[in-house]
Protein backbone atom coordinates (compact mmCIF):
# COMPACT_ATOMS: atom_id res chain seq x y z
CA UNK A 1 0.00 0.00 0.00
CA UNK A 2 1.41 3.56 -0.69
CA UNK A 3 0.12 7.05 0.29
CA UNK A 4 0.79 10.11 -1.40
CA UNK A 5 0.18 13.65 -0.81
CA UNK A 6 -0.71 16.16 -3.77
CA UNK A 7 -1.19 19.35 -3.85
CA UNK A 8 -4.15 20.56 -5.26
CA UNK A 9 -3.10 24.10 -6.02
CA UNK A 10 0.30 25.30 -4.47
CA UNK A 11 0.02 28.79 -5.45
CA UNK A 12 -3.46 28.59 -2.91
CA UNK A 13 -3.91 29.53 0.60
CA UNK A 14 -6.05 27.76 2.05
CA UNK A 15 -6.28 29.85 4.81
CA UNK A 16 -7.11 32.92 2.51
CA UNK A 17 -9.87 30.56 0.75
CA UNK A 18 -10.95 30.40 4.99
CA UNK A 19 -10.96 34.06 5.33
CA UNK A 20 -12.33 35.21 2.09
CA UNK A 21 -15.31 32.55 3.25
CA UNK A 22 -15.48 33.85 6.82
CA UNK A 23 -15.51 37.98 5.28
CA UNK A 24 -17.88 37.30 2.00
CA UNK A 25 -21.05 39.19 2.59
CA UNK A 26 -22.88 35.34 3.05
CA UNK A 27 -20.17 34.48 5.57
CA UNK A 28 -19.40 30.67 4.70
CA UNK A 29 -16.67 27.62 5.34
CA UNK A 30 -16.08 25.44 2.48
CA UNK A 31 -17.14 21.89 2.57
CA UNK A 32 -13.53 20.14 2.73
CA UNK A 33 -13.23 21.55 6.24
CA UNK A 34 -15.74 18.72 7.34
CA UNK A 35 -13.13 16.19 7.11
CA UNK A 36 -10.49 15.65 9.53
CA UNK A 37 -9.87 12.53 11.24
CA UNK A 38 -12.64 12.85 13.47
CA UNK A 39 -14.96 14.57 10.67
CA UNK A 40 -14.10 11.47 8.65
CA UNK A 41 -15.60 8.82 11.43
CA UNK A 42 -18.74 11.54 12.11
CA UNK A 43 -20.01 11.01 8.76
CA UNK A 44 -19.11 7.26 8.53
CA UNK A 45 -21.47 7.36 11.80
CA UNK A 46 -23.83 9.28 9.73
CA UNK A 47 -24.33 6.59 6.66
CA UNK A 48 -25.69 4.37 9.82
CA UNK A 49 -28.26 6.24 10.45
CA UNK A 50 -31.66 5.11 9.48
CA UNK A 51 -32.53 8.89 8.41
CA UNK A 52 -29.84 8.86 6.36
CA UNK A 53 -31.12 7.30 3.18
CA UNK A 54 -28.38 7.34 0.34
CA UNK A 55 -26.07 5.07 1.31
CA UNK A 56 -28.74 2.34 2.28
CA UNK A 57 -30.34 2.43 -0.90
CA UNK A 58 -27.36 3.22 -2.92
CA UNK A 59 -25.89 0.33 -1.93
CA UNK A 60 -29.75 -1.72 -2.40
CA UNK A 61 -29.24 -0.27 -6.28
CA UNK A 62 -25.45 -1.48 -6.82
CA UNK A 63 -26.54 -4.98 -5.12
CA UNK A 64 -29.60 -5.64 -7.28
CA UNK A 65 -28.34 -4.31 -10.72
CA UNK A 66 -24.85 -5.33 -10.13
CA UNK A 67 -24.05 -7.54 -13.28
CA UNK A 68 -25.67 -4.94 -15.48
CA UNK A 69 -23.28 -2.39 -13.81
CA UNK A 70 -20.14 -4.71 -14.65
CA UNK A 71 -21.08 -5.35 -18.06
CA UNK A 72 -21.11 -1.40 -18.58
CA UNK A 73 -17.21 -1.53 -17.42
CA UNK A 74 -16.12 -4.79 -18.82
CA UNK A 75 -12.13 -5.15 -19.52
CA UNK A 76 -11.75 -2.08 -16.88
CA UNK A 77 -9.28 -3.40 -14.16
CA UNK A 78 -8.52 -0.06 -12.01
CA UNK A 79 -10.61 1.91 -9.88
CA UNK A 80 -10.01 5.33 -8.73
CA UNK A 81 -12.18 6.22 -5.78
CA UNK A 82 -12.86 10.08 -5.34
CA UNK A 83 -13.89 10.83 -1.35
CA UNK A 84 -13.09 7.38 -0.70
CA UNK A 85 -13.84 7.53 3.04
CA UNK A 86 -13.75 4.21 4.85
CA UNK A 87 -13.20 2.73 1.17
CA UNK A 88 -16.12 0.29 2.05
CA UNK A 89 -18.59 1.13 -0.53
CA UNK A 90 -15.30 0.54 -3.09
CA UNK A 91 -14.47 -2.41 -1.63
CA UNK A 92 -18.56 -3.80 -2.12
CA UNK A 93 -17.61 -3.59 -6.11
CA UNK A 94 -13.96 -5.01 -6.18
CA UNK A 95 -15.10 -8.35 -6.80
CA UNK A 96 -18.09 -7.39 -8.98
CA UNK A 97 -16.35 -4.64 -11.34
CA UNK A 98 -13.14 -7.38 -11.45
CA UNK A 99 -10.90 -4.63 -10.08
CA UNK A 100 -6.79 -5.42 -9.44
CA UNK A 101 -5.60 -1.61 -9.02
CA UNK A 102 -7.64 0.49 -6.51
CA UNK A 103 -6.48 4.24 -5.88
CA UNK A 104 -8.36 6.07 -2.84
CA UNK A 105 -8.38 10.09 -2.74
CA UNK A 106 -9.88 11.50 0.07
CA UNK A 107 -8.56 15.22 2.02
CA UNK A 108 -8.41 13.54 5.06
CA UNK A 109 -4.85 12.05 4.73
CA UNK A 110 -4.72 10.54 8.65
CA UNK A 111 -7.72 8.84 8.30
CA UNK A 112 -6.87 7.60 4.78
CA UNK A 113 -3.83 6.06 6.21
CA UNK A 114 -5.88 4.21 8.80
CA UNK A 115 -8.21 2.61 6.63
CA UNK A 116 -6.17 1.51 3.86
CA UNK A 117 -3.54 -0.24 6.24
CA UNK A 118 -6.39 -2.67 7.14
CA UNK A 119 -8.06 -2.66 3.27
CA UNK A 120 -4.65 -3.80 2.17
CA UNK A 121 -4.89 -6.74 4.67
CA UNK A 122 -7.66 -8.17 3.37
CA UNK A 123 -6.65 -7.63 -0.54
CA UNK A 124 -3.26 -8.67 -0.14
CA UNK A 125 -2.95 -9.06 -4.29
CA UNK A 126 -4.26 -5.82 -5.28
CA UNK A 127 -2.65 -2.61 -5.83
CA UNK A 128 -3.64 -0.26 -3.99
CA UNK A 129 -2.57 3.44 -3.80
CA UNK A 130 -3.54 6.30 -1.47
CA UNK A 131 -3.79 9.84 -2.26
CA UNK A 132 -4.33 12.55 -0.04
CA UNK A 133 -5.83 15.66 -2.65
CA UNK A 134 -8.46 18.58 -2.10
CA UNK A 135 -9.77 17.30 -4.91
CA UNK A 136 -12.74 19.53 -4.74
CA UNK A 137 -10.62 22.29 -6.68
CA UNK A 138 -9.13 19.83 -9.01
CA UNK A 139 -8.62 16.56 -10.56
CA UNK A 140 -5.61 17.32 -12.99
CA UNK A 141 -2.52 16.39 -9.91
CA UNK A 142 -4.01 12.88 -10.62
CA UNK A 143 -3.73 12.59 -13.81
CA UNK A 144 0.23 11.30 -12.95
CA UNK A 145 -1.71 8.60 -11.05
CA UNK A 146 -3.49 7.06 -13.79
CA UNK A 147 -1.94 4.12 -15.70
CA UNK A 148 -4.61 3.60 -18.24
CA UNK A 149 -8.36 3.72 -19.05
CA UNK A 150 -9.96 3.60 -15.23
CA UNK A 151 -13.12 3.87 -13.92
CA UNK A 152 -13.49 6.89 -11.66
CA UNK A 153 -16.29 6.13 -8.66
CA UNK A 154 -18.08 8.97 -7.32
CA UNK A 155 -20.78 7.55 -4.56
CA UNK A 156 -22.66 8.99 -2.33
CA UNK A 157 -24.45 11.83 -3.91
CA UNK A 158 -21.26 13.98 -3.18
CA UNK A 159 -21.88 15.62 -6.24
CA UNK A 160 -24.40 17.25 -4.84
CA UNK A 161 -21.83 19.34 -3.18
CA UNK A 162 -20.85 21.34 -6.16
CA UNK A 163 -23.00 24.00 -7.28
CA UNK A 164 -24.61 23.92 -11.24
CA UNK A 165 -21.50 26.15 -12.30
CA UNK A 166 -18.86 23.55 -10.27
CA UNK A 167 -20.49 20.75 -11.25
CA UNK A 168 -19.89 21.41 -14.74
CA UNK A 169 -16.09 21.95 -14.15
CA UNK A 170 -15.98 18.83 -12.00
CA UNK A 171 -17.55 16.52 -14.78
CA UNK A 172 -15.56 17.51 -17.34
CA UNK A 173 -12.17 17.39 -15.31
CA UNK A 174 -13.42 13.37 -14.55
CA UNK A 175 -14.21 12.76 -18.08
CA UNK A 176 -10.52 13.78 -18.70
CA UNK A 177 -9.35 11.47 -16.05
CA UNK A 178 -11.12 8.48 -16.69
CA UNK A 179 -8.52 7.96 -19.93
CA UNK A 180 -11.14 6.57 -22.21
CA UNK A 181 -13.15 4.42 -19.01
CA UNK A 182 -15.92 5.75 -17.09
CA UNK A 183 -18.06 7.45 -14.34
CA UNK A 184 -19.64 5.77 -12.10
CA UNK A 185 -21.38 8.14 -9.89
CA UNK A 186 -24.67 8.17 -6.95
CA UNK A 187 -26.99 11.29 -7.43
CA UNK A 188 -29.84 12.10 -4.64
CA UNK A 189 -33.04 12.83 -6.64
CA UNK A 190 -35.56 15.32 -5.51
CA UNK A 191 -38.19 14.17 -3.04
CA UNK A 192 -40.48 14.76 -0.48
CA UNK A 193 -39.08 18.06 1.59
CA UNK A 194 -40.09 16.07 5.03
CA UNK A 195 -37.96 13.12 4.07
CA UNK A 196 -34.55 15.21 2.94
CA UNK A 197 -34.82 17.74 6.07
CA UNK A 198 -34.82 14.72 8.34
CA UNK A 199 -31.39 13.14 6.52
CA UNK A 200 -29.43 16.07 7.35
CA UNK A 201 -30.79 16.64 10.81
CA UNK A 202 -31.20 13.42 12.81
CA UNK A 203 -32.94 12.81 16.24
CA UNK A 204 -29.88 11.68 17.57
CA UNK A 205 -27.43 14.86 16.55
CA UNK A 206 -24.82 13.10 14.49
CA UNK A 207 -24.82 15.53 11.69
CA UNK A 208 -25.19 18.75 13.92
CA UNK A 209 -22.05 16.97 15.29
CA UNK A 210 -20.21 16.85 12.16
CA UNK A 211 -21.33 19.89 11.42
CA UNK A 212 -20.01 21.55 14.58
CA UNK A 213 -16.76 19.52 14.34
CA UNK A 214 -15.87 21.54 11.13
CA UNK A 215 -15.24 24.59 13.23
CA UNK A 216 -12.90 22.33 16.14
CA UNK A 217 -11.33 21.48 12.58
CA UNK A 218 -10.73 25.36 11.54
CA UNK A 219 -9.18 26.38 14.82
CA UNK A 220 -6.76 23.52 14.94
CA UNK A 221 -5.66 24.14 11.50
CA UNK A 222 -6.65 28.21 10.35
CA UNK A 223 -5.79 29.50 14.04
CA UNK A 224 -9.15 30.46 14.91
CA UNK A 225 -11.10 30.83 18.03
CA UNK A 226 -14.59 29.31 17.35
CA UNK A 227 -16.40 28.00 20.64
CA UNK A 228 -18.67 25.42 19.47
CA UNK A 229 -20.86 26.06 22.58
CA UNK A 230 -21.94 29.48 20.70
CA UNK A 231 -23.49 27.67 17.97
CA UNK A 232 -26.09 25.24 17.07
CA UNK A 233 -26.96 22.91 13.89
CA UNK A 234 -29.57 24.30 10.92
CA UNK A 235 -30.62 23.09 8.29
CA UNK A 236 -33.27 23.05 5.82
CA UNK A 237 -34.57 22.35 1.86
CA UNK A 238 -34.32 25.41 -0.28
CA UNK A 239 -37.12 24.33 -2.65
CA UNK A 240 -36.08 27.45 -5.24
CA UNK A 241 -32.56 26.18 -5.57
CA UNK A 242 -33.54 21.94 -5.18
CA UNK A 243 -30.49 22.06 -2.35
CA UNK A 244 -30.28 21.34 1.57
CA UNK A 245 -28.49 24.23 3.02
CA UNK A 246 -26.33 23.40 6.23
CA UNK A 247 -25.40 26.28 8.64
CA UNK A 248 -24.29 26.88 11.81
CA UNK A 249 -26.67 29.45 13.85
CA UNK A 250 -25.08 32.06 16.39
CA UNK A 251 -27.05 31.09 20.08
CA UNK A 252 -25.27 34.57 21.14
CA UNK A 253 -23.33 37.51 19.55
CA UNK A 254 -19.70 36.48 18.83
CA UNK A 255 -16.45 37.77 17.37
CA UNK A 256 -14.57 34.97 16.29
CA UNK A 257 -11.03 36.05 14.93
CA UNK A 258 -8.26 34.04 13.37
CA UNK A 259 -4.50 34.30 12.46
CA UNK A 260 -5.32 37.39 9.98
CA UNK A 261 -8.52 39.08 10.93
CA UNK A 262 -11.96 38.62 12.76
CA UNK A 263 -15.84 38.68 12.18
CA UNK A 264 -18.78 39.73 14.29
CA UNK A 265 -21.69 37.81 14.10
CA UNK A 266 -25.44 38.56 16.04
CA UNK A 267 -27.60 36.54 17.83
CA UNK A 268 -29.40 34.19 14.77
CA UNK A 269 -26.81 35.40 11.96
CA UNK A 270 -26.26 31.90 9.97
CA UNK A 271 -22.98 30.26 8.85
CA UNK A 272 -23.09 28.39 5.67
CA UNK A 273 -21.43 25.15 5.47
CA UNK A 274 -22.95 22.84 3.03
CA UNK A 275 -25.16 22.46 -0.42
CA UNK A 276 -26.37 19.36 -1.18
CA UNK A 277 -28.26 19.47 -4.51
CA UNK A 278 -30.73 17.42 -5.29
CA UNK A 279 -31.13 16.30 -9.50
CA UNK A 280 -33.92 14.98 -11.13
CA UNK A 281 -32.59 11.53 -14.04
CA UNK A 282 -33.50 13.01 -17.02
CA UNK A 283 -31.58 16.11 -15.73
CA UNK A 284 -28.42 14.33 -14.70
CA UNK A 285 -28.47 12.12 -17.55
CA UNK A 286 -28.76 15.22 -20.15
CA UNK A 287 -25.89 17.24 -18.64
CA UNK A 288 -23.54 13.83 -18.71
CA UNK A 289 -24.47 13.78 -22.24
CA UNK A 290 -24.15 17.46 -22.80
CA UNK A 291 -20.57 17.60 -21.33
CA UNK A 292 -19.65 14.66 -24.01
CA UNK A 293 -19.97 11.38 -21.64
CA UNK A 294 -21.80 8.69 -23.35
CA UNK A 295 -23.80 5.35 -22.95
CA UNK A 296 -25.11 7.29 -20.01
CA UNK A 297 -27.46 5.04 -17.95
CA UNK A 298 -29.48 5.09 -14.84
CA UNK A 299 -30.52 2.70 -12.74
CA UNK A 300 -32.95 4.07 -9.63
CA UNK A 301 -34.57 1.67 -6.27
CA UNK A 302 -38.79 1.55 -6.63
CA UNK A 303 -39.02 4.62 -5.15
CA UNK A 304 -36.96 6.43 -7.41
CA UNK A 305 -35.22 8.52 -4.35
CA UNK A 306 -31.79 8.06 -5.30
CA UNK A 307 -29.96 7.21 -8.68
CA UNK A 308 -26.59 5.24 -9.53
CA UNK A 309 -25.36 6.64 -13.37
CA UNK A 310 -22.63 4.97 -15.26
CA UNK A 311 -21.41 6.65 -18.33
CA UNK A 312 -18.38 6.11 -20.77
CA UNK A 313 -15.90 8.71 -21.16
CA UNK A 314 -14.98 9.30 -24.95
Amino acid sequence: MQLQQLEANPNRSALADFEKGLLNETPHIEFKFFYDKLGSHLFSAITELPEYYPTRIESEIFAFHAKKISHEFNGLKELIDLGAGNCAKAEALFSVLGIDRYTAVDVSVEYLTETLKHLQARHPAMDIKGIGLDFSETLLPLKKCVEGPAIVFYPGSSIGNFAPAETRRFLSQVRALACGGGLLIGVDLVKDKAVLELAYDDPLGVTAAFNLNMLRHVNRSMGADFDVSDWAHFSFFNEAQSRIEMHLRAKRAVTVSWQTGSRKFLEGDLLHTENSYKWTVPRFSALLTELGYSQVKAWTDPKHQFAVFSAHAI
